[in-house]
């Protein structure tokens, strides 16, 4: 195996160590857009855009991944969208 294969697999076994984890935020039908919104800049640290193409995704499809990460970044994150109001779970 050659040093480029090698390296490749360290990648591989890297990435497979450090599991990414999502936030998936669903539909309701009691949150305003502008409320989900306001929360995602707020929590999650999108950018205005991003936010409003995530409200609308989540409106139109039903749900959305609007922050992946490491599960420990990811749980209180989680925790504070439940907090505000929306549905979201870790997957």
């Amino acid at each position: 195996m050659g040093t480029k294969e090698k390296h490749l697999e360290d990648l591989l076994l890297e990435e497979e160590t450090v599991k990414q984890s999502e936030i998936v935020l669903f539909n309701d039908e009691v949150n305003t857009f502008d409320h989900v919104i306001e929360t995602l800049i707020a929590v999650c640290e999108h950018s205005p855009e991003q936010a409003e193409q995530c409200s609308l995704i989540v409106h139109y499809k039903g749900k959305c991944t609007v922050k992946t990460g490491e599960y420990n970044d990811l749980k209180p994150r989680c925790s504070r969208l439940l907090q505000a109001g929306l549905s979201a779970e870790i997957v």
